[in-house]
């Protein structure tokens, strides 16, 4: 039996995608291209922007043509939030939640067997439990992305992940540390700890397990000579802990510290947990403890309420701190927030004007530094 997997949005994503076809192959699957025939193919949605949700119907669509008689699986935060509108959609056989990939295969041969769909879907705000979801063989041999981390506590008015992922839930120290020192033996030189919002990792844990702590265990494990994190709230990195993360001598100096809007207005009304003033300050004290520290970001155009005055605030934030690199987003109503009942909506054509302008200051500060 063939699978065949295609991964959209995150990095926690790709390693659960990968945990995944790791289970279908202990099953006896060969997994293949997402372009070829394939008795299974599997969905692993996105629900970020309305693009991600599009992009996932049409995956759907790719894989039926593919093969009409295939079990199709779409699992993920779109599953999560839209499980109704996906079941609706022709061939579509399994539709699983955020925290039910880990069943995966099982569910997949139900399907088969009794020629049922299959719908499951947790109640992620309820079910606070970390699934676990442990990769054995990595395709990379040299670096290795560990999801330490689920779900959100923020609510930022524009998102839907704390919905789609539920509430923070942290995995095990132990198990980290075990699963770390398990990579290193097996000739692993690079970590990378991700999560939907790796800054809270330990919030729901007893004891007093940090991000800081598990950074400074890890740092300890002979063998593994580099660890990222990935992207980062700004409001974790106070300056003491900066100070810690940046005296780890295999702490590799690139941070991606998420801006959305470079004014204070726009931030509120995100509900962002910072002002611009103090995101600078965290870049300066990044530079300060750490030579050569590169930082990327994140970057929400024409959030609602966003003014020419606000857009001009988050260009000149941009131009002053110098990204590397900046992801840079379109505003995506999605239906649920609170920014989607705002009534001072931005229109399309001042977006993308706005947009361009962005991606223009972005990659003349990136060509100037690479």
């Amino acid at each position: 039996m063939k699978v065949a997997l295609y991964t959209l949005g995150c990095r926690v994503n790709s390693y659960e995608s990968e945990a995944m076809a790791e289970k279908f192959i202990k099953e006896g699957y060969e997994v293949v291209s997402f372009d070829e025939f394939s008795d299974v193919y599997v969905i692993n949605t996105c629900t970020v922007t309305n693009m991600g949700d599009k992009k996932s119907r049409q995956m759907i669509g790719r894989a039926r043509r593919h093969n009409p008689e295939a079990i199709i699986a779409v699992v993920g935060c779109y599953s999560q939030i839209a499980s109704d509108e996906i079941a609706q959609i022709e061939g579509v056989d399994v539709v699983l939640g955020s925290r039910n990939k880990g069943d995966i295969v099982y569910w997949v041969n139900r399907a088969r067997e009794e020629s049922k769909q299959v719908v499951e879907v947790k109640d992620v705000l309820k079910n606070n439990k970390f699934e676990q979801l442990a990769i054995n063989e990595y395709q990379d041999k040299t670096r290795a992305f560990l999801k330490i981390q689920d779900g959100c506590n923020r609510f930022c008015s524009y998102c839907l992940i704390p919905f789609a992922r539920g509430g923070v839930c942290s995995k095990e120290p132990e198990e980290i540390l075990k699963e770390v020192k398990e990579l290193s033996k097996n000739g692993f030189k690079e970590i990378i700890l991700s999560g939907v919002h790796t800054a809270s990792y330990g919030v729901d844990l007893e004891g007093n397990w940090d991000l800081v702590k598990i950074l400074e265990e890890i740092n300890k494990i002979e063998g593994i000579e580099r660890i990222r994190i990935g992207s980062i709230d700004p409001t974790f990195f106070t300056e003491g802990v900066i100070e810690k993360i940046c005296n780890l001598e295999k702490m590799c100096p690139h941070f991606h510290l998420s801006l959305q809007s470079g004014c204070d207005a726009p931030m509120r009304r995100m509900k962002r947990k910072y002002t611009a003033q103090e995101y600078k300050d965290v870049v300066e004290n990044l530079r300060k403890y750490m030579k050569d520290v590169s930082i990327t970001t994140d970057i929400i155009v024409g959030f609602p309420g966003e003014t020419e005055e606000d857009f001009e605030d988050t260009l000149s934030l941009v131009k002053e701190v110098e990204y590397d690199s900046a992801f840079t987003f379109l505003y995506s109503r999605r239906g649920g927030t609170p920014a989607d009942l705002m009534f001072d909506q931005v229109d399309e054509k001042v977006k993308k004007e706005r947009f361009n302008r962005l991606v223009e200051v972005v990659n003349e500060i990136s060509a100037k530094k690479n």
